[in-house]
């Protein structure tokens, strides 16, 4: 198993906030079938002011490059996503087009021992 990180920014407006937040509490069907789908064996998201924290654990043989091929082809990803995109924005020091951004491990406790 695998654990990835990434961050995310959401509008800094307290309604979008608290919409987006409303839409994770009742995530449709389709989109929690396409992560499992994908590998990801677990999920979180967390927040702090308007910047997200998401952590994923996934299956040994998970990739991005894969997971996006699947979403492209898939209508109701593309709709979800659309949807999201109401109240996100991309990091400062993201590239155009780019959305969730990996974040580098710069510490391990279980590496000091």
């Amino acid at each position: 198993m695998k654990r990835y990180c990434l961050a995310l920014d959401l509008k800094d407006d307290e309604v979008l906030i608290m919409e987006y937040e409303a839409y994770h509490q009742h995530v449709w069907p389709e989109i929690l079938a396409s992560i499992k789908e994908a590998g990801i064996e677990q999920m979180e998201i967390y927040r702090v002011g308007n910047r997200l924290f998401m952590i994923m654990e996934v299956r040994d043989d998970f990739d991005f490059e894969s997971k996006n091929v699947a979403d492209a082809a898939n209508e109701k990803v593309q709709e979800w996503e659309r949807l999201m995109w109401n109240y996100q924005q991309a990091l400062p020091c993201s590239k155009p087009g780019e959305k969730w951004m990996l974040m580098e491990k710069i510490f391990d406790l279980k590496g000091t021992e």
